[in-house]
């Protein structure tokens, strides 16, 4: 569907997704060595909790959970009604809470345009079901925006799901298995870790669901050997013979 269509789609209905965050998201979030944010640019002030970027957030469950769990959250999507809703459900938290979280309305394929640049300690990609090319283009440029040591999420229906499993997306070729997204993710190989690849089982009121699975962690650079330092030449000895 497109920004249209999922206006409508989350207008329709009170909260689309529920109001509690996804599982499986809490549990590799809690997972997560916590680790101090890299510093701003020249003259920006250091920011003072951990970063994570949420794409595709729709009406925020995610963003919200990880904006009261101490995080400082960009939570993207192309519906402004679902951010609205996000906003809405916001408002009823405390301000501090609040103030945690930055809601911007923009396509998740045209990031830089958004001034959308990182680095982040997590990006969350969950649920976001895009075409096999996007999905790789955008994956690749996430883990370009990982600061050193951060960890990339991604969560979806998995394929399997479509004939095995419970509801979600239905579009065979927006759907994904973990080894699709370790393919997708093979240009970037020298710089990141494989951590998790697998299938995860969801109940829902009928069957499991199905979902794909995969954490990634950005290496960090090599520290750089010191050089040795020369010995300072010494002063021939003298003859006092």
């Amino acid at each position: 569907m497109d920004a249209a269509e999922w206006d409508e789609h989350y207008a329709n209905t009170e909260l689309v997704w529920g109001a509690p965050p996804n599982a499986t998201v809490v549990e590799q979030v809690f997972g997560l060595e916590r680790r101090a944010p890299v510093g701003g640019g020249i003259g920006e002030p250091r920011p003072e909790l951990p970063r994570v970027l949420d794409l595709g957030c729709g009406e925020g469950r995610n963003a919200l959970w990880l904006a009261t769990h101490g995080w400082q959250v960009d939570a993207v999507d192309f519906s402004q009604t679902g951010i609205d809703k996000g906003r809405t459900v916001a408002s009823r938290l405390s301000r501090s809470v609040r103030g945690r979280i930055h809601w911007i309305h923009a396509n998740v394929m045209h990031l830089d345009v958004a001034g959308i640049t990182g680095p982040y300690e997590l990006i969350l990609l969950a649920f976001l079901h895009l075409p096999a090319a996007d999905r790789r283009a955008l994956l690749l440029r996430a883990t370009e925006m990982l600061s050193p040591e951060g960890t990339l999420l991604v969560i979806g229906n998995d394929t399997l799901n479509l004939a095995e499993g419970y509801g979600g997306e239905q579009d065979p070729a927006r759907t994904f298995t973990p080894a699709d997204i370790l393919a997708d993710l093979s240009p970037a190989e020298p710089d990141i870790r494989i951590r998790i690849a697998d299938r995860v089982h969801r109940p829902t009121e009928d069957r499991d669901a199905i979902d794909a699975l995969v954490v990634a962690t950005r290496l960090a650079p090599e520290p750089q050997d010191e050089p040795l330092a020369l010995e300072a030449p010494q002063p021939p000895a003298l003859d006092l013979s």
